[in-house]
């Protein structure tokens, strides 16, 4: 399906605009890179990254407002996945155009 932009609005424009933000941070990179794997919960994600559990939980939540990720709870924990293939897409185009 071809995008005329001519028929995007306001709203949209800025939404687009707040998924590469979204993309922008190497923290949040490194954290949708992980979930390609499947589900973690935030003490494996840390683990992963040799980063700070409220660093993780903090960028889980923004990633999660723009619909990035999910999570289910089990038990005591949460664990988050890729909210749709979209994501990937997304950053595979993205690391192909820096790798050209």
């Amino acid at each position: 399906m071809e995008l005329e932009f001519k028929n995007i609005n306001e709203d949209e424009f800025y939404n687009m605009s707040m998924l590469f933000t979204m993309f922008s941070d190497s923290t949040r990179l490194k954290i949708l890179s992980v979930l390609f794997d499947g589900e973690c919960c935030v003490k494996e994600i840390a683990d992963k990254l040799s980063m700070t559990h409220s660093a993780i939980s903090h960028q889980l939540s923004t990633l999660k407002k723009m619909r990035l990720v999910k999570s289910k709870k089990r038990g005591k924990s949460v664990f988050y996945t890729l909210s749709d293939d979209h994501i990937k897409s997304i950053f595979h185009m993205a690391y192909e155009h820096v790798n050209e």
